[in-house]
Formats: structure tokens, sequence, C-alpha cells
């Protein structure tokens, strides 16, 4: 027997691998024949006026015998069929200038009830309303509105949850306010003998004045620092935002540092991190601890009391003066590069970072 070349192997096994192929096609013809079939059963089964076309491959594989109706059936909507639909779709392509009648689809809504219910979404909370104008924050607002300092619609109202909308007119302290669109947020380093509020009648120095040229809109203090306390001060008319800074429930962390008249005694600051009772109630220091090992009148204190002067209360309990109290942190924010008495805008990622804090922050 001869022996095969490699090049004869190769030919055979071309030969062989093209009868395999071969064999493949035509079993793929016949199963595209049997679909065929059982879409032609189908599609007679659904529409008895379907008739097979006789016509080269290019032309669809089914038509539509056309029949005279009345004007009456043909205003008739139809069943949504995917025979049908194919139909529709086809004529209005060839008849794009030619008015299309809807024969199926869900009724238009009623305007006036679609306009009553996008009012009642858009509504809110008076105090809430007049936190966005950038008045005040929420909680203050709650306060003008009791004070009977606020008209809606000329009418006075006293009860901060009152409902209004972008559409009624508010009038504050006799002037009438609008939501921000702008919204604006300032860290402030704050210096002493500023107080921290909007308007003060004694025309002592405020926050403000340090910021005046900071921007346009209308800004307030998110809480509060004592007039001879300096530090971390955030100002913004993000009325949302201030409300949970400083709602008690969000814990926002502060931390201060503290210098006191004398070294604080070991047993006092036990009893510090233990719990003091003072005359609101007992106060709960986070984490307390010397600042210098060399220096006991250096304090550091962390902790989530939103209470009013609550750091120089517990001190001033055993005994000691507070010299000096400065804010090194809030939420989060520090007074890192900003000399004192300056201001900065705060980053995109810290305003993110605000708005979707974790408690206890």
């Amino acid at each position: 027997m001869k022996k095969q070349s490699g090049f004869e192997k190769f030919i055979k096994g071309k030969k062989k691998a093209g009868t395999v192929k071969e064999e493949i096609r035509q079993e793929k013809r016949k199963l595209r024949k049997e679909i065929e079939e059982k879409k032609k059963d189908r599609f007679k089964f659904q529409n008895p006026e379907y008739k097979p076309q006789q016509e080269g491959k290019g032309s669809s594989r089914f038509t539509i015998k056309k029949t005279k109706t009345s004007r009456d059936q043909s205003e008739r909507p139809e069943r949504r069929t995917s025979s049908n639909f194919r139909t529709q779709s086809s004529k209005s392509m060839h008849n794009a200038s030619e008015p299309v009648k809807k024969t199926f689809g869900a009724k238009k809504p009623d305007l006036k009830i679609t306009k009553t219910q996008n009012q009642q979404s858009d509504q809110m909370p008076l105090n809430k309303y007049i936190a966005h104008c950038g008045v005040c924050s929420r909680r203050d607002a709650a306060e003008v509105v009791k004070s009977g300092k606020v008209k809606v619609n000329g009418e006075l109202i006293t009860e901060p949850g009152h409902k209004v909308s972008l559409d009624d007119a508010v009038i504050v302290a006799g002037k009438k306010v609008h939501p921000v669109k702008n919204l604006v947020y300032i860290l402030l380093n704050k210096p002493k003998d500023y107080i921290t509020t909007t308007d003060d009648p004694q025309k002592r120095k405020t926050v403000l004045d340090l910021i005046n040229q900071a921007t346009q809109e209308r800004v307030y203090p998110v809480g509060r620092l004592d007039r001879n306390t300096s530090g971390v001060l955030l100002l913004t008319n993000d009325g949302d935002l201030s409300q949970k800074l400083t709602h008690p429930s969000n814990e926002i962390r502060k931390i201060y540092a503290v210098t006191l008249d004398k070294p604080l005694e070991k047993k006092h600051f036990e009893e510090i991190l233990k719990g003091v009772t003072l005359e609101d109630g007992v106060a709960n220091i986070d984490v307390l601890a010397y600042s210098d090992s060399k220096d006991k009148t250096q304090i550091g204190v962390e902790l989530h009391s939103g209470r009013n002067r609550i750091v120089r209360r517990i001190f001033e309990h055993f005994g000691y003066d507070v010299k000096n109290l400065d804010r090194v942190m809030f939420a989060g924010l520090t007074k890192k590069n900003v000399q004192r008495g300056k201001w900065r805008f705060l980053s995109e990622k810290e305003v993110r970072e605000l708005k979707y804090f974790r408690k206890g922050k």
C-alpha cells in the first residue's frame, strides 16, 4: 500500500470536513423549513385572511387580503397581535403624510386632578419653607412662626407645621421671602468677641461681618458658639443640612481644646468621664484627655451634645475657670489652613459628606 504524503492527507481531511459542513447545512435548511411551516399554520389559525405570498426572497412571507368594511368597523379598535401591528407600522411608513388614528391606548388623565396632586406633593411645613428661603434654620423658623411674625397669603399663621406651596405668598417680619436656589457653604475660623447671630440690636460685632464679601446670599450660622469661644463655625443657606447638623438625634461630634486656670485633678477627670449632673440634666463626655502630659491645664474634649455652654459649665461645676475655649472640629470639618478670622468655601466632596454623614460623625 502506497504511503500517503502530507499534502494528500491534508486534501483528504479538507474533503471530509467539507462533507460534514454540508450535512450540517442541510440539517439547518430542514429545520428552518419546519419552523416556517409551523409559522404558516399559526398565522392561518390566528387570522384566516392571511395568504402565503408566492414571490421572491426579498418580499415578506405573508400578505393581507384586504376587504371593504364599513366606517364603523374601520374605527373599531382591533386586537393587537404581532401580525396586524407589523402591517400598521409598515402602512404608516408608506403614508407618513396621512394622519394615523390610534386604535388603542389609555385615556388621557384629567388635568385638574393631576394639578391638584402636584400641588400636594410640592407642599411642605411652613418652618421648612422659611429655612429654604435662607432666613434661618428650621428650628429657629419654628420659633419665628410661633411668635406671630409670619403671614401666608395675608393670613397670620402661628403653627410651624402649616402646609404651604411654592405658589403661596409668605411674609416674614414684613418681608416677602422666596426659596433659595443657589446654596452656599462657608467654613469660618471664628475669633473671640464676635457673636453667632445674624442681627444684634446692641450693634455688637457678628460673624456675618467677617464674611460680608463672601456671597450675596443670605446665610446663617449652623449652631452657636459663645462670644468668647473661637474655632470652626459653618454658615449656610441650606435649611435641610442645618436641620441635620443641629438635631440632637444625629449626635454630631465636636472636639474642643480647653485651657483651664489651674491643672485638672485626677479625681475630677474621672468624675467628668462618668457624667456630670448639671441644672438641666446629666452631661456626658465621649472622650477626655490631657493635650500635654506636662501641662495639665490643656485639655481635649470630644462630645456630641449641643446644649448651651456645655463645656464651660462642666468645668465650672468643679470650680475651674475656662480661660480659652476653641472648637477644632465640627461634623468632620476642621480649621486646617484657615487662619483666625478667615473663611473658605466647602468643597463639593465636603458638602457631599455632610449631607450623607453617618450618625455620630
